[in-house]
């Protein structure tokens, strides 16, 4: 099912809501590309988004959040280098790779007790995580495949694998998001290279380690 974002938001939110709860599969805009989103709490709808994407659990998808205060929850301890970076740049196409919190109820893969959090720079987004909550989001396409910067491209690679798709019109990818991992590291080490530069990450985190290692999405 298709539905127009900017001909009725407020109902088709409501339709993507409906299927989250029912641990269905959902595409959504973000401000990089389109996203599959799955309840971010349910492992058997976790494991429907890393069905219709044909990766492993071994790539565990990111968590979206509405709003960066929801981060401290999430996670065992924020770096002083990790919330600058979040300050500054969330909303945006930051991620940020944690230790997650210990009592935090999420079964998103082979995650060797770390988790990757964004808030998107995407009023349709951020309106529907309002209401659902996180949502385990990973790009909508098929794992090895170009992401999705319109619906249509999303549709063509998941197919009824996905029960509500979310047209926004055209998103600003194809760049995703950058990624820094601060597990081991409090000073940040970049793993992703994306939207927001090497140079834009210094200004903030300066001891970053920039030995970027990419990985397929």
């Amino acid at each position: 099912m298709k539905l127009d974002l900017k001909k009725g938001k407020n109902e088709s939110l409501s339709v993507a809501t409906k299927a989250i709860k029912q641990g269905r599969c959902i595409v959504l805009p973000t401000d990089t590309v389109y996203g599959i989103g799955a309840d971010a709490f349910s492992a058997s709808a976790v494991q429907r988004l890393l069905n219709a994407k044909h990766r492993g659990r071994d790539m565990p998808p990111p968590v979206l959040i509405a709003e960066p205060e929801t981060l401290p929850a999430m996670v065992q301890n924020v770096p002083k280098a990790a919330k600058k970076l979040v300050k500054h740049y969330w909303p945006g196409a930051l991620t940020v790779i944690l230790k997650v919190a210990t009592d935090l109820r999420m079964d998103l893969g082979r995650t060797h007790g770390t988790i990757a959090v964004r808030v998107p720079d995407s009023d349709d987004a951020r309106d529907l995580l309002r209401i659902t909550g996180p949502l385990a989001v990973s790009s909508a396409n098929v794992s090895g495949q170009p992401s999705a910067t319109n619906v249509e491209d999303a549709m063509r690679q998941l197919g009824d694998s996905v029960a509500v798709y979310l047209d926004g019109g055209p998103t600003p990818g194809p760049v995703p998001s950058t990624i820094v991992n601060f597990v081991d590291n409090p000073e940040g080490e970049l793993i992703r290279l994306g939207a927001i530069s090497v140079d834009q990450l210094r200004k903030y985190a300066p001891n970053l380690d920039a030995r970027q290692t990419d990985f397929a999405d």
